[in-house]
């Protein structure tokens, strides 16, 4: 997939691993750390590293990576209203889990975009989701999945999703920046996935993960979740269930 987008230049996994490039200088600050403790991706990403290596694509000034994107090949052959409640897992899951079976593919699903802080608002995001639109094209898929993770609902985490997604502005554009952007990009809502990932800790990870001492048990508001947290200091647990967005683009 090596191109030259204006001064950038893009790379799959395969073409150049994430070792031989310079992640640390723009994308260290990308995800609040306790996102990157989802049971599914700790068990799968190694997989998908090493077997979906085409998917995974590099956008690079230099040898500096400036934004990053993974999608998936899955088969759902159900209607799109019935798409699972698990999101983001079970894309992952089902990408990973579908491709050591033989099992052949019939939708693409996008599963991250990220752009470093400091190159936001310059239109890397569409940049990254024509990336893969190239992707589907290429794998003869007409359409492309995203659980989408809404950008401003951790300003309202005590909104549920289903009333958040029907938010939108004077101009009738969806209220959420991403999510608007994916709808400016041709994609509809589908439905809320209620339980797209889960992340489990110990009280004391989630201080570490997110700074916060959690001296009793109940609901907890933590910086950029999506939910509360609930946080069990009898049973020494903390568990955030994340909701995204299904929503599908047409790419043939």
């Amino acid at each position: 997939m090596e191109q030259s987008i204006t001064q950038y230049q893009v790379y799959t996994q395969r073409e150049r691993a994430r070792s031989e490039l310079d992640w640390d200088a723009y994308m260290s600050d990308t995800w609040p750390e306790f996102i990157n403790h989802d049971a599914i991706a700790d068990q799968y990403m190694p997989a998908y590293y090493e077997t979906l290596a085409d998917y995974i694509f590099y956008v690079c000034e230099g040898e500096k990576v400036i934004a990053h994107g993974k999608t998936t090949p899955v088969r759902w052959d159900a209607s799109l209203g019935d798409l699972p409640d698990e999101g983001w897992d079970w894309a992952l899951k089902s990408g990973v889990d579908n491709h050591a079976s033989g099992i052949q593919p019939n939708l693409l699903s996008a599963l991250e975009i990220s752009i470093a802080p400091m190159f936001r608002g310059g239109g890397l995001s569409r940049v990254c989701l024509n990336l893969m639109y190239q992707i589907a094209r290429q794998q003869g898929f007409q359409h492309m999945l995203a659980p989408v993770r809404p950008s401003q609902k951790h300003l309202y985490p005590l909104f549920s999703t289903d009333d958040y997604i029907m938010w939108r502005r004077d101009d009738g554009l969806l209220f959420d920046a991403w999510l608007r952007t994916h709808e400016r990009m041709g994609a509809k809502i589908i439905k809320v996935a209620p339980q797209s990932m889960q992340i489990i800790g110990t009280v004391a990870e989630w201080e570490e993960w997110t700074g916060t001492v959690y001296p009793a048990s109940g609901q907890h508001i933590v910086p950029l979740a999506l939910n509360p947290i609930t946080i069990d200091r009898e049973t020494d647990r903390g568990i955030y269930i994340e909701p995204n967005v299904w929503m599908v683009h047409a790419v043939g």
